[in-house]
C-alpha cells in the first residue's frame, strides 16, 4: 500500500508544481502571459498526472482487494516484481496517451484572441482558440477518456463489491472495523477525484456551467493533492501513531529541557 501511495504522492506533486506557481502569479498580477510551447508543456504534465492517477487508483483498489479478500495469497501475488510492473504501466500509458494528444494539438492552427479564460492551459479552453478541424483530436481524447475511466471504474466497483462482501462475512467486529478503515481512505479519494474529474470533462466548456467547471477544475488540481495526504494520514493507524510519537516525543523533550 505504501509503495503505491508514494507514486500517488509524486503524481500529486506534479499537479502542484505544474499548476500552482503559475496560478498564484496570475492571481497576484490579475493576469499573466505564457508562451505556446510552455502552455502545451503545462497541459502535457497535467494530462500525464491525470492519466497516471486514474490508473493508480484502480491499481490500489486491486491491492486492497488482495489484502482483504485473499490475505494468505497476498505476498505471493502482489510481489515486488508485480508492483513495479503495475506502476511502470500506469506511468507509461499515461505518458503515451498524453503525448498522442499533444502531437495532435501541436499541429493545430490557433487564431483570434490569445486570452485563455482559465487559470491554466486546459484542454477545452485551448481548443476554443483553434481555427483548425478539431474533430480528430476530440475523438482521440474521448477514446482515451473512455479507456481511462470505464475500465478502472468497473475494476474499482468490482473489487469493492467483493471487499464489502468479505467484510460482512467477518465474525470479528474489530476485524470488520480494521478492514473498513483500511479501504475508507482510498474510497474517499476515489469518490472525490473521479467525481470532480467527470463533472469537468463530461460537460461543455461553452455552457452556462463554465464558471462552475473552473471551480471543479480547481478542486481537482488543487484540492485533491491537498486533501490526499490529510485523508491518508488521519485515516491510517500507522501514520497516526507515527505522528503522535513524533509530537509526543518532542513535547517530552521540551519539558525535560525546561526542568532545572
Amino acid at each position: 500500500m505504501y509503495f503505491f501511495l508514494c507514486h500517488l504522492s509524486f503524481s500529486d506533486l506534479l499537479f502542484t508544481v505544474d499548476i500552482i506557481p503559475n496560478m498564484l502569479y496570475v492571481i497576484w498580477k490579475n493576469g499573466g502571459s505564457i508562451s505556446f510551447t510552455a502552455c502545451l508543456t503545462q497541459f502535457h504534465i497535467f494530462g500525464e498526472s491525470t492519466c497516471t492517477e486514474c490508473l493508480l487508483l484502480a491499481v490500489m483498489s486491486y491491492d486492497r482487494y488482495l489484502a482483504i479478500c485473499r490475505p494468505l495469497h497476498y505476498a505471493s501475488i502482489m510481489n515486488v516484481r508485480l508492483q513495479y510492473k503495475l506502476v511502470a504501466w500506469t506511468w507509461v500509458l499515461g505518458f503515451i496517451m498524453t503525448l498522442c494528444v499533444m502531437i495532435q494539438m501541436y499541429n493545430l492552427q490557433f487564431c483570434g484572441s490569445n486570452i485563455i479564460d482559465h487559470y491554466f492551459c486546459d484542454f477545452g479552453p485551448l481548443l476554443d482558440h483553434s481555427c483548425s478541424d478539431i474533430s480528430l483530436v476530440r475523438m482521440q481524447v474521448n477514446v482515451f477518456s473512455c479507456l481511462l475511466v470505464v475500465p478502472p471504474f468497473f475494476l474499482i466497483v468490482g473489487t469493492y463489491f467483493y471487499i464489502f462482501l468479505t467484510i460482512l462475512k467477518m465474525s470479528s467486529t474489530k476485524g470488520r472495523e480494521k478492514a473498513f478503515f483500511t479501504c475508507s481512505s482510498h474510497l474517499a479519494v476515489v469518490c472525490a477525484y473521479y467525481g470532480s474529474l467527470s463533472a469537468v470533462y463530461l460537460s461543455s466548456s461553452k455552457s452556462r456551467w463554465f464558471n462552475a467547471n473552473k471551480f471543479l477544475s480547481l478542486l481537482n488540481t488543487v484540492g485533491t493533492p491537498l486533501f490526499n495526504p490529510i485523508i491518508y494520514s488521519f485515516r491510517n493507524v500507522d501514520i497516526r501513531a507515527a505522528i503522535w510519537k513524533v509530537f509526543f516525543a518532542q513535547k517530552q523533550k521540551d519539558v525535560s529541557t525546561k526542568e532545572p
